[in-house]
């Protein structure tokens, strides 16, 4: 190693800082986080450090460097434009054993600033000893998706129990077993959903068993999967993944998302097409309940957002009642998703003033207010709208909304194989069974469909893309 790695603590020690513009400021951005009591030297402040000295959190002297400044300094960082400057400081740091850091010159520092991951407590820090910065702060970004912002809660909620824990248990594979177990278990997952009062009440029934291993308790994770390209799935959604036992999913979790999941995972599919229900609801409510009783971390992967047509809600009642412990991770829509990879805008303020989400069949045979939905400057967005085209395009006809309302089919939304048919109402469904139109397609409907051609943004490889509704 070129360079030793290791945490350096400056609470309310003095550090001084050569330098006023925005690289200097970016430096005393880390001091003040790490609490130190920091010195500027410059002879003028840049807008983000005067900030700083307005707030009390430095001391600024407004002149050029003095060799006398880094008298009793714990460090020091120079970070002018002047090379000349920024050697002198060196220099001096150098010969009092001062721990010195000039800025984009490795070759006179005596320390670098690693690219860093803050989840206090918990810090992680990247470093490429000043070889190759930009590599660091990709590495830091790439640490920053697989980390989450709650990892520090988790850590300082070990620390408060970390003394009972070591009296609890005599032996270190014993302690080790504990801490493995609530820090990749539900224990962290309840602390990384904001439930820390729940997590605290786990720990504490932990410790009064005999033996580590009380903490394995089944949960569901009722996680939204979004319309399909795996770009688009939340962190949480990845975190989860990796951690199930067990992945319930359907049929509009496209295969590229299910690899995410953790390799050993049981999976089981459940998949539903229109009028064509593979397996019952009260079936798959059943058998997530089963699943989590029997211990497992169940994820129940579902097309979209679990609670937007999903059925999400239909499951966590059941869960609800079952007592299971369950959490939800919203996904990105279909018609939010499946809208921007089509260029339209659903709430284009020129175009629309409000949006509604409706389904293309109801439950029990269900009627919808066909009068309020034809109401003008309203998208419509229809979810599994397919089967009954036709039939939603005559009632809205029926009920005022005008033939030559734009519409708009998108079928396989956000994934290379997506296609986008533009009609209106009373061309679509004949345009739609020419050039046959599968689901997953969903339907929009109102004058935000007009933008598609001037918006439209994503090419998929290899797909048909209809021609663009044509206006007066």
């Amino acid at each position: 190693m070129d360079f030793l790695p290791i945490f350096f603590d400056v609470r309310s020690r003095p550090c001084l800082v050569v330098g006023g513009g925005e690289v200097a400021a970016r430096k005393v951005d880390l001091l003040v986080r790490a609490n130190a009591a920091i010195t500027v030297v410059a002879p003028e402040l840049g807008r983000s450090l005067a900030r700083y000295r307005d707030a009390g959190r430095l001391t600024h002297h407004a002149r050029e460097f003095r060799p006398e400044d880094i008298d009793g300094c714990t460090l020091v960082i120079a970070a002018t434009d002047d090379g000349a400057l920024n050697g002198e400081v060196s220099r001096r740091c150098r010969e009092r054993a001062i721990p010195v850091n000039v800025v984009d010159a490795p070759e006179l520092c005596s320390f670098i600033v690693p690219s860093i991951v803050d989840r206090s407590p918990v810090i992680v820090a990247v470093s490429s000893g000043g070889a190759a910065p930009v590599l660091s702060r990709l590495l830091r970004t790439r640490l920053e998706t697989m980390l989450p912002a709650a990892y520090g809660r988790l850590a300082t909620l070990a620390e408060t129990f970390r003394d009972r824990v070591k009296r609890r248990f005599g032996t270190l594979a014993q302690r080790r077993r504990f801490w493995e177990e609530a820090l990749q278990g539900p224990v962290a997952e309840l602390v990384l959903t904001g439930r820390e009062r729940a997590a605290k009440i786990a720990m504490e029934v932990a410790l009064q068993q005999d033996t580590p291993g009380s903490l394995s308790v089944g949960e569901v994770y009722l996680v939204g999967a979004g319309p399909g390209d795996p770009d688009l799935l939340t962190f949480r959604a990845l975190r989860l993944m990796q951690q199930a036992d067990v992945v319930v999913y359907d049929r509009l979790v496209a295969p590229a998302i299910l690899d995410f999941a953790h390799r050993g995972a049981e999976r089981i599919y459940v998949g539903k097409a229109s009028g064509e229900h593979s397996v019952p609801q009260e079936q798959i409510n059943r058998l997530l309940v089963r699943l989590a009783r029997d211990g497992k971390r169940v994820l129940r992967l579902k097309g979209g957002d679990p609670f937007i047509f999903g059925r999400g809600g239909e499951e966590a009642d059941a869960l609800a009642d079952a007592g299971i412990a369950f959490q939800i991770v919203p996904g990105v829509t279909a018609a939010s998703g499946c809208a921007a990879y089509a260029g339209i805008p659903l709430t284009h303020r020129d175009c629309a003033h409000s949006c509604v989400f409706i389904p293309g069949h109801l439950k029990d045979g269900g009627e919808l207010n066909w009068r309020a939905l034809a109401e003008p400057r309203q998208t419509l967005v229809v979810y599994m709208g397919l089967h009954a085209l036709g039939s939603i395009c005559e009632r809205l006809i029926g009920a005022g909304l005008s033939a030559a309302t734009p519409a708009a089919l998108v079928q396989d939304g956000t994934l290379q194989s997506q296609r986008v048919l533009i009609g209106d109402l009373a061309s679509l469904p004949a345009k739609a069974a020419e050039v046959t139109m599968r689901p997953p397609t969903l339907l929009i409907i109102g004058e935000v469909v007009r933008l598609h051609e001037r918006f439209a943004w994503f090419e998929p490889a290899g797909s048909v893309q209809a021609t663009a509704l044509r206006t007066a």
